[in-house]
């Protein structure tokens, strides 16, 4: 086991699931699909889709410093409520003015969710195991994502009723888990003065490269499918490559994690970072629809690497001191970094087609390896432990 409190980071991970499950499935295919026949417009869900987003970002770092002060528990069991509230009440009683308000504020306290889970897979870690805890935190809710995104949508479509329940059933499942961890508290250091200062200066170095890495793999959002058609390939053919590129990602996440853990977490990233510079340049040359076998596992095994190596240098290097909202500031910046991603993507597929997006995110991964070895040098030297080394 990672952890060395694994009953709670079960029930931080299942709510952490369940919650994704149902803002994924929301606002991915309920508000789309369900929203114009309960009076919602177009306008108004764009409204209550960004404002829920964007609160969130806006707001993780601020509700981390929260967190500590009134308990993680508590602002995770708030969130439920608000989650709760927005789905049943967008099913029972839509209103375009309290759908986008309520969005919003319900953002507001999902913004603790993810910075939560983080700190507490990073504090409960056992020693030795803090990249490969927070690697495992970090992907566990993609099955969730998945299925809000791509299994509510058809049974939205065919049994809106029960999708409805499935929506309303699983936040109220959320909040019988955020219920039982109402009490939970998550230790930190009231350090003050320099120490304080030292710890998240350290954090605002980690900044540009969190922004870098996010915004690479964002440039493919918006073209995803326009590529797809271009290359004259459909989603059956990524079925046997994409296996191959995730049972290689598992491994080699386990691999380079242990790596990470016991030596340097540079030891995976540098690799991890180099290799998906080179697949991207790789997909950027003619053809590419004839390399599929050959790109998929240049891409499961160094973006493997580059997780373990990026979730252990995140752990390394946040201050022990507020934590929560140093976790909360980190995703922040890499949300703006998706959000950013699929502009600059839209706008190089526009000048120069799949070569350019792809020659726009090599270079964005060989721009973030560069930081990492002049600029960026100093977060791989071994930081005191009252600044938050874990591990």
């Amino acid at each position: 086991m990672l952890w060395t409190r694994p009953l709670v980071m079960l029930r931080l991970l299942a709510l952490l699931l369940t919650s994704e499950l149902v803002r994924t499935g929301f606002v991915v295919s309920a508000l789309p699909l369900a929203g114009p026949g309960l009076g919602l417009g177009a306008a108004v869900i764009g409204a209550m889709v960004g404002g829920h987003y964007l609160a969130d970002a806006l707001a993780k770092g601020p509700v981390g410093l929260v967190t500590e002060r009134w308990g993680l528990g508590r602002v995770l069991t708030l969130g439920a409520v608000l989650g709760l509230g927005v789905v049943l009440g967008t099913r029972l009683a839509p209103s375009p003015l309290w759908g986008v308000l309520g969005c919003a504020t319900w953002g507001v306290a999902y913004a603790a969710l993810w910075p939560g889970v983080m700190s507490a897979s990073q504090v409960f870690a056992r020693p030795g195991r803090t990249a490969r805890a927070l690697a495992a935190s970090s992907l566990s809710v993609a099955p969730a994502i998945l299925g809000g995104a791509l299994g509510v949508g058809p049974l939205m479509q065919a049994h809106p009723d029960a999708a409805w329940m499935l929506l309303a059933g699983a936040q109220g499942m959320a909040l019988l888990l955020a219920l039982s961890l109402l009490g939970l508290r998550l230790p930190h250091s009231a350090l003050t003065g320099g120490n304080v200062w030292r710890g998240w200066s350290r954090v605002a170095v980690l900044l540009p490269a969190a922004f870098a890495q996010t915004l690479a793999p964002g440039l493919l959002v918006t073209v995803f499918y326009p590529l797809l058609a271009r290359l004259g390939l459909g989603l059956g053919d990524l079925i046997g490559p994409g296996l191959l590129a995730l049972a290689l990602f598992g491994l080699c996440l386990w691999v380079t994690g242990r790596l990470a853990d016991r030596a340097h977490p540079r030891r995976a990233l540098a690799p991890g970072l180099l290799g998906l510079a080179l697949t991207f340049a790789l997909a950027a040359l003619p053809g590419m629809e004839n390399r599929l076998w050959l790109l998929a596992p240049l891409l499961g095994l160094s973006y493997g690497a580059f997780v373990a190596g990026w979730n252990g240098l995140v752990g390394r290097i946040l201050p022990e001191s507020h934590r929560a909202a140093a976790w909360g500031t980190v995703m922040a910046v890499e949300a703006l970094g998706y959000a950013v991603g699929p502009v600059l993507g839209g706008v190089a597929w526009a000048s120069f087609g799949p070569a350019g997006v792809f020659t726009l995110g090599a270079a964005v991964f060989l721009l973030t390896e560069g930081y990492y070895l002049l600029p960026g040098r100093s977060l791989t030297r071994p930081v005191p432990r009252a600044e938050g080394e874990a591990g």
